[in-house]
């Protein structure tokens, strides 16, 4: 849909408005509005559409991704800015990246022991993003080697594939309601019945900690931290809470990690002299006697670039997440009414070639001239304002 959007923008400009059944949308495709849209109207922009997924998943959209914006979503964000993000939480689960960054280099050098091995790495990518999650989430490996229940694992995924059916525009009956109707409320008694399972999942793990239960890892979890709050701050901790931010961060963290991890190896193998120069950088800095770290990335400017151009040209979210406006505002001299959907298309902002030089081309040098400094507003795969994505941490 992105590029479709892209294509419309350079017929009728970067800002003009399509109607998705009953819905009024705005697509923006220029650096310019939505600075506006993040500066001037961001408050009124802070709101997300209210789908039946959210309804039926996201507890009546009341989770962070899905909240109004008001006293329970701030809330929500200082939660996971301290509980979750912080530096000193982030620290306390390095362990558990690091453990699960081992893993997949023993894997795969054991895949090539004897002779160059072809290797698919979305798969392992996605065990690998989804394993750090739910082990910083509740002490658990659902992928792979050492899972100590297999059916709960099995279950786990068949939910995360389920998943990707329900979430973001796949019901027509958002844009169209009588198509809810139309269709004897089956899609709805999906909705349902996943949510259902989702949150008796949640739940079980939540219990499970409460109680102190199983092999847990170290009780240094994300839920163990949250319960601990929740004896101080029960009625901002709740465990709908809990199980809100638990499913937030496994639907909405783990996929688009996964996806990026996927184009940073696209590229390099792709430009055989970035990834020359990365390797050197590397050997240099950190040398060949020790695995990378996190802690070395502030050492690591080349491959800090390479990550950004990636971002740049491949933005897990195209589209980010579409906002609502509250009130009645303006964009560029086009005046919204309340309750208008606005999408932005970081993709087309991104490989505008007002604002790139050479945009389709992936040149992490681009950033040693400071391309992509001064104008904020150009460089947005997290989003931008209140309602960006606590995750760019």
């Amino acid at each position: 849909m992105y590029r479709t959007l892209q294509n419309l923008a350079q017929e009728y400009g970067p800002i003009f408005s399509l109607r998705f059944g009953c819905r009024l949308v705005v697509v923006v495709s220029s650096s310019s509005a939505v600075e506006e849209c993040f500066t001037k109207n961001d408050v009124i922009l802070a709101n997300r559409p209210k789908f039946l997924a959210g309804k039926h998943i996201a507890y009546n959209n009341t989770t962070i991704a899905q909240s109004s914006y008001g006293d329970h979503w701030r809330n929500l964000r200082r939660i996971v800015a301290i509980e979750i993000f912080s530096t000193a939480r982030l620290n306390k689960s390095l362990t558990i990246r690091k453990d699960e960054i081992k893993r997949l280099i023993t894997k795969l050098s054991q895949r090539s022991l004897q002779d160059f091995a072809k290797v698919e790495l979305k798969s392992l990518f996605k065990e690998l993003t989804f394993n750090i999650t739910v082990r910083m989430i509740a002490g658990k490996r659902y992928y792979g080697e050492d899972v100590s229940d297999e059916e709960e694992a099995r279950r786990f995924r068949e939910l995360m594939v389920e998943v990707v059916s329900y979430i973001g525009a796949s019901n027509p009956g958002d844009f169209l309601p009588i198509l809810n109707w139309i269709d004897g409320g089956r899609f709805e008694k999906k909705l349902k019945s996943f949510g259902k399972r989702t949150d008796e999942f949640a739940q079980r793990l939540i219990d499970e900690h409460r109680s102190k239960k199983n092999n847990l890892e170290s009780m240094n979890t994300m839920i163990d931290h949250l319960l601990s709050s929740q004896e101080s701050e029960p009625d901002y901790h709740t465990d709908e809470t809990i199980k809100g931010l638990v499913l937030n961060l496994l639907f909405a963290g783990t996929d688009t990690s996964a996806v990026t991890l996927e184009w940073v190896m696209s590229n390099l193998l792709n430009h055989p002299n970035t990834l020359r120069k990365a390797r050197d950088e590397i050997d240099n800095q950190v040398g060949q006697e020790c695995l990378l770290d996190e802690l070395h990335l502030s050492t690591l400017p080349y491959l800090q670039k390479i990550i950004v151009e990636t971002l740049r040209l491949y933005p897990a979210a195209p589209l980010l997440l579409p906002h609502v406006s509250s009130d009645n505002c303006s964009i560029g001299g086009y005046d919204l009414p309340r309750d208008t959907m606005v999408l932005v298309n970081a993709w087309a902002i991104h490989r505008d070639p007002s604002l790139w030089d050479d945009p389709l081309s992936f040149k992490p040098e681009r950033f040693d001239n400071g391309e992509g400094d001064g104008d904020g507003f150009k460089l947005i795969p997290f989003g931008l304002g209140r309602r960006a994505c606590p995750g760019q941490v």
